[in-house]
């Protein structure tokens, strides 16, 4: 995301403040479906509301995502930040640094599972925060005439006055990644939905709340974090921008061959300019980023496959022992896959657009079917499996035109947040015909009952999601 302020500036801010939307909606709307079904895993809650076979297919998805999208990229992200802040920054140690970084990940998290990931969570999340305000004090510092942070963060201001628009013009070069408006009421719906609300390495810390009460404190104490991430991740990137155009000793650390380096720019920041013994806390924050996301990733994989995958389609009778085996292996055979395949990431410009990208094939499709799956008694597990088949090729279609691979008018060339929006309305209007043709009209057998009081939430609850509205109010009104 530091890469992608570097190249677009602050409007990549709007995963983050959307993202705090996103999970009130998520807390209020989602999770007392899920917390009063004791669910222990995503796919799981596709059992109880349509069947196994729902279960099993996307269960596949999921694992081939985390393995191919999500592993592979925050492995060759990270390995990149280490490479420039503690290597020589020409990627000459960037495949050490892969194996290091999943072979660090596999001690604590195959052994210790979610408890660990989650315990390990607390204490890094403070020294994150910590370390990513201690780079953009520093950083401000440096790139201010009067050595000030707030005549820093003015001068920024500015220099690239642009950087800071929220919403991107047509005429704009990264319009295709951030289109616009989009970002308020299209397609980011789609991708935060996804991620925030389905997405199995993200909710299962909910699901591990004692009551649905913590998980929904749990749950606004992170949307108020996401109102801060910015300031420690995008700023930063603007502020290498800068230095960037100012000075060709500076742009030289960031071009290559294949172009300009977008997702050195926090690293690069880390090792230029924080000086030794703060360096190590902020490398140590980095690096708990790094390790937290793969951690959870490796957890999610292991845990869909297990439960999901294993135990009802190959070993039924499986003891638990025999589960924790297989769930360990899995993670193992995971990790070695995106070691092989995290350094074909070398040639995409801003990882974390690639990240949201690709996610995009699959999520408007899931979101259809959960979506519908919650909230409209009438759906069917076959117009769900249709779904989940003919989402895929749709997406697919709509990205070759966009990709240049087939420039024949039978394919448009739209931003692929258009396309994950458009995906998503067919997919669900596909699956309201059939669930229609299928029942007559009628009510699902497993459809969800929705009874008065369901979605009350505590008052502390309500004041939080209040501010954190009034404050998403006041930021997109500064700087829209």
């Amino acid at each position: 995301m530091s890469g992608s302020g570097f190249a677009i500036g602050l409007a990549i801010a709007s995963y983050e403040w959307m993202a705090a939307l996103t999970l009130i909606i998520v807390g209020k709307y989602f999770l007392p479906i899920f917390i009063e079904k004791e669910l222990y895993t995503i796919p799981e809650f596709l059992e109880k509301r349509y069947n196994s076979q729902v279960k099993s297919i996307l269960a596949v998805f999921w694992v081939a995502l985390f393995i191919f999208v999500n592993l592979t990229s925050v492995l060759y992200l990270g390995a990149t930040a280490l490479d420039t802040i503690i290597g020589n920054g020409d990627g000459s140690t960037i495949m050490y640094s892969i194996v290091g970084l999943a072979l660090f990940t596999a001690a604590y998290s195959l052994k210790g599972g979610l408890s660990s990931v989650a315990w390990t969570d607390v204490v890094q999340v403070v020294i994150l925060v910590l370390g990513g305000l201690i780079t953009t004090g520093i950083a401000l510092y440096h790139v201010s005439p009067d050595n000030s942070v707030i005549g820093g963060f003015s001068y920024v201001y500015s220099m690239v006055p642009d950087k800071f628009d929220m919403i991107l013009d047509s005429n704009h070069p990264e319009y295709n990644n951030l289109p616009g408006i989009a970002v308020l009421v299209g397609g980011m719906w789609v991708a935060n939905l996804y991620y925030w609300g389905f997405n199995q390495y993200i909710i299962q810390r909910t699901f591990a709340a004692k009551s649905l009460r913590e998980s929904q404190k749990g749950i606004v104490f992170a949307a108020i974090l996401k109102m801060i991430i910015p300031l420690i991740v995008v700023i930063p990137g603007i502020i290498a921008f800068v230095m960037y155009s100012e000075s060709p000793e500076v742009a030289s650390a960031f071009d290559t061959p294949t172009g300009v380096a977008n997702d050195k720019a926090f690293p690069w920041l880390i090792a230029t300019f924080v000086p030794p013994g703060l360096k190590g806390l902020v490398l140590a924050a980095l690096a708990a980023a790094i390790v937290s996301s793969l951690a959870s990733m490796l957890n999610s994989t292991a845990t869909i496959f297990t439960m999901d995958i294993y135990k009802p389609l190959i070993n039924k009778e499986a003891s638990e022992k025999r589960l924790v085996n297989v769930g360990r292996g899995t993670g193992v055979i995971a990790l070695i896959i995106a070691i092989f395949v995290a350094p074909l990431l070398g040639s995409v410009p801003q990882a974390f657009q690639f990240i949201q990208e690709y996610t995009g094939i699959v999520s408007p499709g899931v979101l259809a079917i959960f979506i519908l799956g919650l909230f409209w008694k009438k759906t069917t597990a076959k117009s769900a499996i249709l779904g989940a088949f003919l989402s895929i090729p749709i997406a697919l279609y709509l990205k070759v035109g966009s990709k240049g691979w087939s420039d024949s008018s039978l394919f448009p060339d739209l931003p692929w947040m258009h396309q994950m929006g458009i995906t998503f309305i067919l997919t669900a209007a596909i699956m309201l015909v059939a669930s229609h043709f299928q029942n007559k009209g009628r009510d699902d057998v497993k459809g969800i009952e929705l009874y008065r009081g369901l979605f009350e939430t505590s008052r502390t609850f309500n004041l939080l999601s209040y501010m954190v509205m009034l404050m998403l109010i006041a930021l997109y009104s500064i700087f829209w």
